[in-house]
């Protein structure tokens, strides 16, 4: 479905999309209640924006200046389309239900949530509680913007949190000499959520991964994410600059010791986006050598070496321009359909952490390997699996009968 000419109902005093005459807007998220989140793309410069649209088409003005908040921001283009579909779905059953979103109050935010944990989705299937907060999350947020732009009432996003005191502080809190940093303001709302262990490939999976790889641009991706941990964006948005592979990168003026790559947050033309504002340096591995050498062999031979990114088209037009997201996700579905289990780009991340813990790796070496901010978002990977688990206990009894 596609929408167009709804840029001459932008409000008055919408800056961010004033002169985007010809509006496009492609319907990516669901529609509820009339509201609904959609691409809008400028005909002047291309630059793309997430707005929400009432059941007029007209762009709610609050919750797409979010959006544009957001944008600019950095945050990544996942994030802000997961947004915009959130931000539609509160504001749609906000309509429906005759509560003014403006003034919400704490016992309709939990109508809310319980509407969320009963509704079955488009799938058929009710959300989880992961989901049920992730979609809070961004209502709390969009209140909270709201609240310091003085487009509502202050005291509405003071309803949605309440003073918690912190019984177990993450590894590397501060708590303060005498504890006073344990009191924080903490969501008033959360459902139950139970925490999955990371989704990692097995040694076979991966070998049975590879086998389905058909062409050298495959391999490489697929190795230098199971090697290297990066998230797909941040493969995707390597420049051959950043491919510092010779031992010794001095000449390049790279202190780094052995082949590696950097992972810089900026600004690329496929869209692609590193999450953490920090850089980093990921050692590499010589099978991601060897990988990345056949399809060097193989760009020059198809396309060249005009474009500066790493990972370009090879097999579909328009050749030699960066690689998009799109193209990864219908590549990992083709590797998906062939290998006969579920694959996602973030699964290998998974696979290079959780290895790399199970090896012995330090968990702040993990860390920073990974680019968390945080080494709470690490800790995951020390959960252990019933198959860790059932293998200790085996281990032991197969021990004791010995004896």
């Amino acid at each position: 479905m596609w929408v167009t000419g709804v840029l001459g109902r932008v409000p008055h005093g919408y800056p961010e999309l004033v002169g985007m005459s010809g509006y496009v807007g492609h319907v990516d998220e669901l529609i509820n209640g009339g509201f609904r989140a959609e691409r809008a793309m400028s005909p002047r410069d291309g630059g793309v924006w997430w707005v929400v649209l009432d059941a007029e088409l007209v762009v709610h003005r609050e919750a797409s200046a979010f959006l544009s908040c957001l944008q600019g921001a950095d945050r990544s283009p996942h994030t802000v389309r997961a947004y915009a579909g959130r931000a539609a779905l509160f504001l749609g059953w906000c309509a429906g239900q005759g509560v003014d979103w403006r003034c919400i109050e704490l016992a309709q935010l939990a109508r809310f949530k319980h509407w969320l944990e009963v509704t079955a989705t488009r799938t058929g299937r009710p959300r989880s509680g992961t989901t049920v907060n992730a979609i809070l999350t961004a209502v709390c947020e969009l209140l909270r913007f709201c609240a310091r732009s003085g487009l509502i009432e202050a005291m509405v996003a003071e309803r949605l949190s309440e003073p918690r005191w912190l019984r177990f502080t993450p590894p590397g809190f501060d708590a303060g000499e005498s504890g006073q940093f344990r009191t924080v303001r903490a969501r008033a709302l959360k459902a139950r959520a139970v925490t999955p262990f990371p989704e990692a490939l097995t040694s076979g999976q991966l070998a049975t991964v590879l086998g389905c790889c058909r062409r050298p641009r495959e391999s490489f991706l697929v190795i230098l994410l199971r090697d290297t941990g990066l998230r797909i964006g941040e493969a995707l948005g390597l420049r051959r600059a950043d491919m510092h592979l010779l031992p010794d990168s001095r000449s390049l003026g790279c202190s780094v010791v052995g082949a590696h790559v950097h992972v810089r947050h900026r600004a690329n033309p496929n869209g692609a986006l590193a999450k953490s504002r920090f850089p980093r340096s990921v050692p590499v591995s010589d099978a991601v050598l060897v990988s990345y050498g056949d399809y060097q062999y193989e760009r020059a031979e198809l396309v060249g070496e005009d474009s500066e990114m790493v990972l370009v088209n090879l097999y579909h037009q328009p050749l030699g321009a960066p690689m998009s997201y799109r193209a990864a996700k219908g590549f990992f579905e083709r590797l998906a359909g062939q290998c006969g289990f579920p694959l996602r780009p973030h699964m290998l991340r998974h696979t290079a952490a959780t290895n790399w813990v199970r090896a012995g790796v330090d968990l702040d070496v993990v860390r920073a390997l990974l680019g968390h901010a945080s080494l709470s978002s690490t800790t995951v990977y020390l959960h252990a699996r019933d198959e860790d688990k059932r293998r200790a206990v085996e281990a032991v009894a197969a021990g004791r009968e010995y004896r």
